[in-house]
């Protein structure tokens, strides 16, 4: 375990690294760049020269690279290259709008998805089985954005039961008006669930009619304590993976969602640090979202471990 973490750590810390040079890479090959953005049309060639030179944009890539990941080591973020403030700043502002978004979102499909697909398994083949599977299919067949504005259409607008927008709210603002939340975090629920939900539920059958579970079964073993103690052990294990990865999967709806739904949350902030070719804040965006999804993605991998020990578990 011990040689496992170490290498999956190593791994981690590569997997980041190139994920900054990648998106330091894609940024500088995109056309114009933060003076371009700042000065816009109305902006002489002369002004955005010298504007380039006062935000050092007229310093090689790799410099500005070099810089930026220099002061990471020293524990600062960098400042934006458009507002001049620390990006720690605008995350710190931002992060608690995502965070009311996305745990509700973990916590449902945590406790949820594996009672449905617990249901579902140990009812194979039922009309109950059949319903939540269809259910599934349907739910995770329509994009995210998609199941937003239609959500929207229907609830808010045409019914008028919950509110369509956040545009303007902060953190304290959406705390006090929890009925903002609910829709936005439906859709980021809906596809996930559905996931994990029939992957437990695959889990479950196929433990059910495992050679483990008949042979307890043929030595007088309740069927609670089989279903307890053998078959949802092993079928928790994969999903817990797949949890690590609707983790990652939340991270990236967050990016639709808080567009479609006016959140000022990390997602939207992303959005509009690539818009501005603000590369400090892309980065830092990225490093945010890459070492999230590894880190998840290692603790799934450990308890699929536990829970499964006889499972390998791939680096």
């Amino acid at each position: 375990m011990r040689a496992y973490l170490l290498r999956r750590s190593l791994l981690a810390v590569i997997q980041c690294l190139v994920v900054l040079v990648a998106v330091f890479a894609v940024g500088t090959l995109l056309p114009g760049d933060t003076a371009d953005v700042l000065r816009g049309e109305l902006g002489t060639p002369e002004q955005v020269a010298a504007l380039r030179t006062q935000l050092g944009l007229d310093e090689p890539a790799w410099t500005r690279f070099g810089h930026w990941l220099g002061s990471l080591l020293t524990g600062h973020l960098g400042n934006s290259l458009t507002t001049g403030l620390p990006v720690g700043d605008d995350i710190g502002r931002r992060i608690g709008v995502t965070l009311l978004l996305g745990v509700p979102a973990l916590v449902l499909v945590t406790v949820v998805a594996p009672l449905l697909g617990t249901v579902s398994g140990l009812r194979e083949g039922s009309r109950t089985d059949r319903t939540l599977n269809t259910a599934a299919v349907v739910l995770h067949a329509v994009p995210e954005f998609v199941l937003g504005l239609l959500l929207v259409a229907s609830v808010s607008l045409a019914a008028g039961l919950l509110p369509a927008t956040a545009i303007g709210m902060d953190t304290a603002a959406l705390i006090a008006q929890p009925a903002v939340l609910v829709l936005p975090v439906a859709v980021l629920t809906a596809r996930h669930l559905c996931d994990l939900a029939r992957q437990v539920r695959a889990g479950v059958a196929a433990g059910r009619h495992g050679p483990v579970a008949e042979h307890l079964r043929l030595l007088g073993t309740r069927e609670r304590t089989v279903v307890l103690r053998h078959v949802l052990p092993g079928a928790l294990g994969p999903a817990a993976q797949q949890f690590a990865r609707c983790v990652e999967g939340l991270l990236g709806g967050a990016v639709l969602v808080e567009s479609v739904f006016g959140f000022r949350g990390l997602g939207s902030g992303f959005v509009e640090a690539v818009q501005n070719r603000d590369l400090p804040q892309v980065q830092t965006y990225a490093l945010l979202f890459a070492g999230t999804a590894v880190v998840v993605n290692l603790v799934g991998d450990l308890v699929a471990f536990r829970l499964a020990p006889r499972r390998e578990v791939t680096a």
